[in-house]
């Protein structure tokens, strides 16, 4: 592909390189934002900017947040005595879409995957089991939701944090299985996942 602009040439690169984005739909959104004012590329530009140095990750539940803890782990509205542990960010935001859950998160930033070397360690794991243990001395928390995507290896997760979470005498239950087998919990449609927060059964490691 032939640019007239080394400027635009290297637009285009960069924006290419996001998932999804081809070369010829980069220089679209190229030409589109050439074409806009100044003053809103400029805004999208500094957005992008301050978004990268300065999000931060809840150091309670691994969420996004602006500050230190999200906006979910402080709220007074939220049912403390449960937390919903999911696979990954965009987890958190399918979920809430739902309407249907109220508790709080933990994002372990992975399943555990022998394959590509990822095992527990590399997960947030360790800070789960120490929420739960010092959520019995405050704030006792009933029930631990795994809602991790329906495969082998979100499989393999749940089976070895039940275990984990069973020793420290907490309910554990995972989301009743309404999304299929293989399907990732980011693309599962919101009243799907929903239903299946809301039909969540006991976890069984047998």
């Amino acid at each position: 592909m032939n640019f007239p602009s080394k400027l635009i040439e290297d637009a285009v690169t960069e924006i290419s390189r996001l998932p999804g984005i081809g070369k010829k739909t980069a220089l679209r959104l190229v030409l589109h934002l050439l074409k806009q004012n100044e003053v809103n590329t400029e805004a999208l530009a500094l957005a992008l900017t301050r978004m990268r140095s300065e999000i931060q990750y809840c150091k309670t539940c691994h969420n996004i947040s602006d500050a230190e803890e999200c906006s979910i782990c402080i709220s007074p509205r939220r049912d403390a005595s449960m937390i919903c542990v999911v696979e990954d960010i965009r987890d958190v935001l399918a979920i809430e879409n739902t309407n249907q859950f109220f508790g709080k998160y933990h994002v372990l930033g992975g399943v555990i995957s022998p394959i590509q070397g990822i095992g527990p360690e590399e997960l947030k794991v360790e800070s789960l089991l120490t929420r739960i243990e010092s959520g019995q001395k405050d704030a006792p928390i009933n029930e631990v939701i795994l809602a991790l995507s329906a495969t082998m290896e979100g499989d393999t997760t749940s089976f070895y944090l039940a275990k984990k979470l069973k020793e420290k005498g907490v309910k554990v239950s995972t989301i009743a299985r309404g999304i299929a087998v293989g399907g990732e919990l980011e693309f599962t449609d919101e009243v799907t996942l929903g239903r299946s927060i809301l039909t969540r059964i006991n976890y069984s490691t047998t």
